[in-house]
């Protein structure tokens, strides 16, 4: 008798590499101006780890202030989304 299925448990944990080719990994969150965003690494250890965004320079990026820092210009990858 031939088996197709696998005797041993998937491990879920192991990424589908099909079904991560098919992820879209674009943030559909809508910032204006005034919100404040949490900066994935400070741009030093002392400023603080938030930024209020000014104005939207670029698609893709922003004017944004940070605190005991100053003013900055983030990619949409600098901040959580």
């Amino acid at each position: 008798m031939l088996r197709t299925e696998t005797p041993y448990p998937t491990n879920s944990l192991v990424p589908d590499v099909e079904a991560a080719s098919t992820w879209n990994l674009v943030c559909h969150i809508t910032y204006d101006r005034s919100s404040w965003v949490k900066l994935i690494q400070p741009p030093s250890e002392y400023s603080f780890d938030e930024a209020m965004l000014l104005c939207q320079e670029s698609p893709t990026t922003w004017i944004a202030w940070i605190p005991d820092y100053g003013e900055v210009v983030l990619d949409r990858g600098d901040f959580y989304c």
